[in-house]
């Protein structure tokens, strides 16, 4: 057989790119989370004969933990087809990769982890295992570019239908940086681009925790902020297109007929009522025989349902735009951001905020976080001093948050540098309770809010002592609800009129003793590349996750019947659905249906200060209506039974919302 050399592979990859420049056969990528520069990956290509060889070796660290994956794939040097491609490591901290593919004429035999089948593709296809190693991408978009650009092409392993469409072309130093959207990859959207010679410059994704990911080629790095914020406009622009069917056309007057609207502001339900809309504000809201409907007026007859306020999910991580259908379709509409990217968030803020804009998505308001340096840091926004902490302040307070959020590494002098900042520009302070801290002294040192019930939890509970005198955690906790601990804490968050987010839905899918869509039903509607990764198996010993989960229903329910303000969030957990959940839990703790829709509406809305223009249907508030086919106060589950989501006077379907994003409905 004839032997090509590297020179010759060289030159048949250029005639199948067809481009004025030679592809690289080799380079780094720099790697990052959360736009911090977390490691590299490195990467060569190799002729052998008639075929090449691509090995590339990832490494990162994410908040201490190495997450390393070395890759090869071997491909026709003249058709770019793929022949073998294997991949052993860590696609993420708790997520072991071991992918083995080899090409038999028409065939590909595929072994997983140990477990093997054989696929015989139909159309075109490539070998691509979601968004590591980068090289693969770059592989992935010149042999889509060598192959006329296929509408639609099947990656193996995981059998997934992609599509790429071009997005805006960005100058970096001087070099065009040719944009692109890529859908089915990962779930969602990712952007990338390729230089003149189809060399990939960067990647902007999600990884396989589902956090912000993204790489730039080593020259590149220092432009990551201008591709994060590129990348939220084409993703939003690609996602328009997707969900164009779930929005009817805003109209200028709508009035919204038949309900019956269950307010948060105390006042009675009232059965056959009006609720009046102008330019997406609220007019008057109150019985059909009260209020006089314009001749000119949009009809929407909501006979027989329920209208209450659009929830607000008060823990949120924007990490996708894809998940502005998800909270539109689950009747979220409004959400706060507790911790994301700088460019990322600002970027769709504005874009969000825009009255031209099509872009699908709730209300957003967004608390800017700032962590200490440290081995479990998380992103790039760091304060090692107070000085430096109370400039992030500034920075944020410029861009529009509305709050602070601390997080788990900050330092307690730098702490307290950021609160006054905060608070002498108006802005509240919300987040973790630093490591080393507690809950107490995270408030007095001027902490208005805290995220997640765990920091309460010592003070209502203590673990049982070993032989060793150490906590034996292999044992239930013991409740002590009524300690002087417990009394402190309590007068403490009164005294500061503390503000708690527990996100306890979440806290329920590491702890839960049966399948999960039995308390949980929304995991069997979640897209393909979601459930397994959601999905957690029950508990190992049911005993001891039953009384801690106990324990922390005990906790919540104590902080509720002192009068502790309570806001719903999910951090995530279940895509949509866990607002729901969460609210359903409140009412296992005591909460009456109202008072769990309070703390989704009326609380949330004055947690942030924006109680003026949100969390009831009133004149003069934004016009955020959920309207149910079902009673919310006669049972909480009904929330989830949504008919239609107003948000600013848009009216959405939810079925075509949940399909734009591969949700079943």
């Amino acid at each position: 057989m004839f032997k090509r050399s590297h020179a010759a592979f060289l030159v048949l990859l250029f005639v199948a790119a067809a481009y004025s420049q030679q592809p690289a056969t080799s380079g780094t990528f720099i790697l990052h989370k959360f736009a911090k520069a977390i490691g590299k990956e490195t990467y060569s290509i190799a002729a052998t004969g008639d075929t090449y060889t691509l090995t590339s070796h990832f490494l990162f660290t994410d908040r201490g933990s190495k997450v390393p994956l070395e890759t090869s794939f071997t491909a026709s040097s003249s058709t770019l087809a793929p022949i073998s491609y294997s991949a052993k490591g860590r696609s993420a901290r708790e997520s072991a990769m071991d992918d083995q593919l080899s090409v038999q004429e028409n065939t590909i035999n595929i072994t997983l982890s140990g477990k093997s089948q054989t696929v015989t593709p139909q159309g075109k296809w490539f070998i691509t295992d979601g968004y590591s190693p980068v090289a693969m991408q770059e592989q992935m978009m010149r042999w889509w570019l060598a192959n006329n650009k296929p509408t639609e092409f099947t990656v193996y392993p995981a059998a997934s239908k992609v599509h790429i469409e071009p997005s805006a072309t960005i100058t970096i130093n001087g070099t065009a940086a040719h944009g692109y959207t890529v859908a089915g990859l990962i779930w969602g959207q990712e952007s990338l681009w390729l230089d003149d010679s189809r060399n990939l410059v960067a990647l902007v994704s999600t990884d396989a925790e589902f956090d912000h990911f993204e790489a730039a080629r080593e020259p590149y790095e220092s432009s990551l902020d201008q591709f994060i914020s590129a990348a939220v406009q084409a993703n939003l622009g690609a996602l328009a297109k997707l969900t164009a069917s779930a929005r009817v056309a805003p109209a200028q007057r709508l009035a919204i007929t038949g309900a019956t609207l269950e307010n948060t502001n105390g006042n009675a339900p009232i059965p056959d009522s009006v609720i009046l809309i102008e330019d997406g504000v609220i007019t008057a809201a109150g019985s059909r025989s009260k209020i006089r409907i314009p001749s000119d007026t949009t009809i929407l007859d909501a006979s027989g349902k329920y209208a209450i306020p659009g929830l607000w999910d008060m823990h949120a991580h924007y990490e996708q735009v894809e998940w502005g259908p998800i909270y539109l379709a689950s009747g979220v509409t409004s959400v706060r951001d507790v911790g994301n990217e700088f460019n990322f968030i600002t970027t769709l803020h504005t874009e969000l905020d825009r009255k031209d804009n099509p872009a699908i998505g709730p209300h957003l308001d967004f608390a800017g976080i700032i962590d200490g340096p440290g081995p479990v840091s998380l992103g790039a926004v760091i304060a090692a001093t107070p000085a430096e902490g109370i400039a992030l302040v500034d920075k944020y307070k410029a861009a529009g948050a509305r709050q602070i959020k601390i997080y788990s590494s900050m330092q307690p002098n730098v702490l307290k540098a950021i609160t006054a900042r905060a608070h002498s520009l108006g802005l509240t302070v919300t987040g973790h309770i630093p490591d080393g801290m507690t809950a107490i002294e995270g408030v007095n040192d001027g902490m208005d809010q805290i995220n997640h019930i765990q920091y309460e939890m010592p003070y209502f509970t203590h673990q049982p002592v070993g032989l060793d005198g150490k906590p034996d955690r292999t044992k239930p906790p013991i409740l002590d609800l009524d300690s002087p601990r417990a009394r402190d804490l309590i007068t403490t968050f009164k005294t500061h009129y503390t503000v708690l987010d527990p996100t306890m839905a979440l806290f329920e899918t590491f702890m839960h003793t049966e399948p999960l869509n039995q308390l949980e039903p929304g995991i069997d509607h979640v897209a393909p590349q979601l459930r397994e990764a959601l999905d957690s198996p029950p508990a190992a010993n049911p005993d001891l996750a039953k009384a801690r989960w106990a324990a922390f229903i005990a906790t919540l329910r104590t902080l509720h019947q002192a009068g502790i303000p309570i806001i719903a969030g999910t951090d995530q957990a279940i895509p949509g659905y866990s607002l729901h959940r969460e609210l359903e839990i409140y009412v296992q703790a005591g909460f009456t249906s109202l008072q769990a829709l309070q703390s989704a509406t009326i609380v949330a809305a004055k947690a942030l200060g924006v109680q003026n223009e949100s969390g009831s249907i009133e004149p003069g508030k934004r016009a955020d209506v959920l309207i149910l086919d079902a009673d919310p106060l006669a049972d909480i589950h009904n929330t989830r039974k949504v008919w239609r989501t107003v948000a600013a006077g848009s009216v959405y379907s939810p079925a075509p919302l949940w399909t734009s994003v591969d949700f079943k409905p």
